[in-house]
């Protein structure tokens, strides 16, 4: 009797895990839904990362001279884009990638060094270039919210490291968002943030869209 309850729950135990999704598998589902319906547009720009991409639902309006797919999953951290590397870039052919992320990274562990997220970077990078080799890929660095204050040292070593990578790479640059974010004593302009602290307003995305723009082809 004891061997068939054992048995038992070792199968009601493989069937809870068999159905539990991995991390932002919907996002994923959601990103091949709207392939489907509205087939993406080849040389595009392609926009991947974090929530600060997926909150700018009216990116196309910012650049309305461009043709800008949005893929940024909220809560996602560079781990993810390498997991999901393939969903994220096989479906498209764009004409330039532009990646915000890494931010969750240091969220999800606040001991993370920032050699660990550069180095995740670099392996996202790597895949990004495997498929396309010579389109022009950026980095938007790591912005300081508030909310996050405490894990600044890192984020900041993180983007210097980040930006000396790239700027050795080909067809590559590093948008340095920091100083545009910043009054003229040099803090952070907690207006240019909602409620939480973390994401942002309009009017952020809008300075952004200015330092973005010369980059943009």
């Amino acid at each position: 009797m004891k061997k068939i309850f054992s048995a038992f729950l070792m199968l009601t135990f493989a069937l809870f895990f068999a159905q539990e999704k991995p991390m932002f598998w919907q996002d994923i589902q959601n990103f091949k839904k709207l392939n489907l319906e509205n087939p993406p547009a080849e040389n595009a720009i392609l926009l991947v990362g974090s929530s600060s991409f997926t909150k700018w639902t009216d990116v196309a309006n910012y650049f309305p001279d461009k043709t800008i797919i949005n893929r940024g999953f909220g809560g996602s951290r560079l781990t993810d884009l390498n997991d999901y590397a393939e969903d994220l870039l096989n479906p498209y052919q764009p004409k330039q990638i532009i990646i915000y992320c890494g931010e969750n990274d240091f969220a999800d562990n606040d001991k993370l060094k920032a050699d660990v997220v550069v180095e995740r970077f670099k392996a996202f990078y790597k895949k990004i270039r495997t498929k396309f080799p010579k389109i022009e890929v950026d980095y938007i660095s790591i912005k300081y919210s508030p909310s996050r204050e405490k894990l600044w040292p890192q984020m900041k070593e993180a983007n210097k490291k980040i930006a000396e990578f790239m700027k050795k790479q080909p067809n590559a640059d590093f948008i340095d968002i920091t100083k545009v974010m910043q009054d003229e004593n040099g803090n952070v302009r907690k207006d240019l943030f909602v409620e939480d602290m973390l994401h942002m307003t309009p009017e952020g995305y809008r300075l952004w869209t200015s330092v973005m723009n010369p980059y943009m082809k």
